[in-house]
């Protein structure tokens, strides 16, 4: 079985470039954004800005039998190829994203944490920065990502549905950048805010401004 990688990205930073240090294969970078890498990018395609169409993009380029979809500011924990070894052999019909950490120190972070993994679970609701692997068959199947400029995490993974939703043991670490830009509990409360106005049926494009 083989992988296909897919990065949405506007920023061709040290970020990335970490993240690919540790990817081995078939990568794709889909580039929504103007910069020009410092560094080796062996597969990278551009299209416009918005991470739905950057995703929906990547996974029509992707040749894999398995897709796993990354966020370009994370970096996953030792065992993550074990890990998705062992879910092609014993949950092929289920998607796996994994366990969120913040690659900052304190209360909130580990609060925040906290709450992600409660959601993942009680609510069946991981958002894109927890990765997303899923067979091709099933990407397929549900219709893949939609080109939507916001809550394209929430929308795939509805459709994905709870049985076929499985939450790995291994964690991927995320850049906690906007959390300290604009303090924990602000951000925090914007993004339920936009998840409730994403349930309450307000369209994408509004809630992006608010986001």
């Amino acid at each position: 079985m083989s992988i296909t990688i897919i990065i949405p990205t506007l920023k061709l930073d040290n970020n990335l470039e970490k993240l690919l240090e540790q990817l081995p294969g078939d990568v794709i970078i889909v580039n929504g954004g103007t910069d020009n890498p410092s560094f080796k990018i062996n597969n990278i395609i551009n299209c416009n800005p918005g991470r739905g169409i950057q995703l929906k993009t990547g996974g029509r380029f992707a040749k894999g039998d398995w897709f796993l979809f990354l966020h370009y500011d994370c970096i996953l924990s030792e065992g993550w190829q074990n890990a998705l070894k062992k879910h092609i052999k014993n949950d092929s019909n289920k998607a796996l994203v994994f366990k969120l950490r913040f690659d900052d120190v304190g209360f909130f972070p580990r609060l925040l944490e906290h709450w992600v993994h409660f959601r993942s679970i009680a609510f069946a609701l991981p958002y894109g920065d927890q990765g997303l692997f899923i067979s091709r068959k099933l990407y397929e199947g549900i219709g893949g990502y939609n080109d939507m400029p916001l809550m394209e995490d929430v929308d795939i993974i509805r459709r994905v549905g709870r049985k076929r939703l499985k939450l790995s043991a291994i964690s991927i670490t995320t850049s906690a950048d906007k959390y300290i830009k604009y303090g924990y509990l602000v951000r925090m409360i914007r993004n339920g805010l936009c998840l409730i106005l994403y349930k309450l049926g307000v369209d994408p494009s509004i809630i992006k401004k608010i986001y």
